[in-house]
């Protein structure tokens, strides 16, 4: 493949045509998908989240699977694309026989979260914007009742979430459809963006709406109160009563919900042993960094010091956006041209406040035509005010650049190298976050966290996904727990203590991240092994070429892939 920073250029073929094919079904199935895409044509429909919608996408992979069958690749692109397919398809028709979309739900990532969330992705810079948030908010109770009915026949079927799940969704779904929560307040705070680029629809930016557009929002924002309450009706009253207690899923459902968000089949029990011995060793590189804040610290004590530093403060979410925004425009100017190619269009990466207060750090890509920058959104859970500027500073690089923003932009920049597919619609958790985490570790290797207490906080966040492969692998399998942390097998509760030591995090974020990794198995683990797999490849790469390995050409070519699963990627980069 010709490693030219540039767009790059090819013949569309018969896989491609197909792959692109499969992608405008996904996107008539899921309206939701080409919002994130910026694309145009259905702005205020949500995809069936009942029985009948899951299986049409069902319906859609099988068919793209046997029109692939009599294809034959022309090109080593080609090549990746049909390996990509096949597994990801294959893996999407057994996670649907299994059963278990029908029971999805849990306290980040389900239809619980995900029917209010695209409201965060609608522009809201023209009045034909309002027209069309107005027209989704009148859609949100139909979206809930399919998202019922796939959950009840989940529960006849005896697929229910855990009863911790079920009951923080019915929080945060309350929180929704309160009289002073999310929907009430779009509707009363609707007004023209004034961050936003003028067009001729916007009037004067900043001002309000026309009256009768206004009294539809608010008449709409009251439907989707009600479908939420609905939801929660449902939940309280129906499945409450029927969701287990036992929080563990089993090796079963674990190792299929692994590879899902590898792509790749992994020893879980070895993989556990190795996330033991890796959070021993990132815990001892920390010991080594905390004597050189103080001399005697442990790790512990270094952190106070750290977290005392006025240097290091931020007061306030205004002061918080500010020093992302600074730091990713610095790391964007810096590595431009010298470790990575960014093209011009890439390097626009705005970071904000997310609208909601349920903990974690995020990004969203670009709109296929970059009209919508890539965006690193802070969730910023209630009542917190002060952040620590060593402990994030590798989250910026991790969400930014040359983490997910540059791996997700370079994807859809490569529009005459890659499919539709292959650019908007693959995305694999271990794929994507495992080089999120490849790249932190490599701006400390570039000399870019070579300040004591950044470093300290890129080694907490490694510590932290670490801590996780033990804990989700370890709980989910019930296997034993290793003796400097405990006795007996594990529990979420011996889980509990065991995350609260090992991530530095506030008391709020450890209960959403607890929850997460309970009702999201595989998928938190999936950042450490995908770095694990990531740093393997890269390694084994580098010993087939020996002198001629050229890491700068390696990621370059890595990145032109887009995402796909990890054997899938070892395959493109190895053969």
């Amino acid at each position: 493949m010709t490693l030219d920073p540039t767009r790059l250029k090819r013949p569309t073929s018969a896989i491609d045509h197909a792959a692109n094919a499969y992608t405008e079904r996904l996107l008539e199935l899921d309206p939701g998908f080409a919002t994130e895409l910026g694309l145009p044509g259905h702005e205020s429909e949500y995809r069936d989240h009942s029985p009948a919608g899951l299986a049409a996408s069902a319906d859609a992979a099988r068919h793209a699977l046997a029109e692939l069958a009599g294809l034959e690749p022309v090109d080593d692109v080609d090549k990746v694309t049909l390996h990509a397919m096949r597994e990801r398809l294959g893996l999407a028709l057994e996670d649907h026989e299994s059963g278990w979309p029908l029971a999805e739900l849990n306290n980040i990532a389900s239809p619980a979260q995900e029917i209010r969330a695209i409201f965060d992705l609608m522009p809201t810079a023209t009045v034909p914007d309002w027209e069309h948030i107005s027209g989704r908010l009148a859609n949100v109770p139909g979206a809930v009742a399919g998202y019922i009915s796939s959950l009840r026949e989940g529960a006849v079927r005896g697929l229910i979430a855990a009863q911790r799940q079920v009951s923080i969704v019915i929080e945060q779904c309350e929180r929704h459809a309160a009289a002073d929560g999310f929907f009430a307040s779009l509707a009363a705070d609707a007004a023209l963006d004034p961050a936003a680029s003028p067009s001729p629809d916007t009037a004067d930016a900043g001002t309000s709406l026309p009256a009768e557009l206004t009294t539809n929002l608010a008449a709409n924002a009251e439907l989707a109160r009600a479908g939420y309450g609905s939801l929660v009706d449902f939940l309280r009253t129906e499945l409450l009563p029927l969701a287990p207690a036992r929080d563990a899923v089993g090796a079963e459902r674990y190792a299929l919900a692994s590879r899902e968000f590898l792509g790749s089949a992994v020893d879980l029990e070895e993989t556990y042993a190795w996330g033991v011995a890796e959070l021993d060793r990132i815990i001892a590189e920390q010991e080594a960094v905390a004597e050189q804040i103080k001399p005697g610290a442990t790790v512990a004590e270094a952190k106070t010091l750290l977290n005392a530093d006025p240097k290091r403060q931020l007061h306030g979410t205004a002061a918080l956006t500010e020093w992302m925004q600074k730091l990713s425009n610095a790391a964007v100017a810096d590595l431009a041209g010298t470790h990575f190619d960014i093209p011009e269009i890439m390097r626009t990466l705005e970071c904000k406040i997310a609208p909601t207060q349920d903990g974690g750090i995020y990004y969203t890509g670009p709109s296929d035509d970059f009209a919508r920058p890539g965006r690193m959104w802070w969730s910023v859970p209630e009542g917190e005010e002060t952040f620590t500027t060593w402990a994030e500073t590798t989250t910026v690089y991790h969400e930014g650049v040359p983490g997910h923003h540059l791996q997700v932009a370079t994807a859809t920049y490569q529009s005459g190298l890659l499919n539709n597919w292959r650019r908007n619609a693959c995305w694999v958790s271990g794929h994507g976050e495992g080089w999120a985490l490849y790249a932190e570790r490599l701006m400390d290797q570039l000399g870019y966290l070579a300040d004591p207490g950044d470093k300290m906080g890129m080694l907490d966040g490694q510590r932290m996904r670490a801590a996780r492969v033990v804990f989700d692998i370890g709980v989910h399998l019930e296997l034993q727990i290793p003796a400097q942390w405990g006795t007996g097998t594990w529990t979420p509760e011996a889980g509990y203590d065991f995350l609260a030591k090992n991530l530095d995090i506030s008391t709020g974020q450890l209960d959403f991240e607890f929850h997460r990794y309970l009702g999201w198995p595989g998928q938190a683990p999936s950042y450490k092994i995908g770095q694990r797999l990531w740093e393997d490849i890269r390694d084994a790469r580098a010993g087939r070429d020996g002198d001629a390995f050229s890491l700068r050409d390696f990621h370059t070519q890595a990145l032109n892939l887009g995402s796909v699963g990890l054997d899938t990627l070892k395959v493109a980069l190895l053969g």
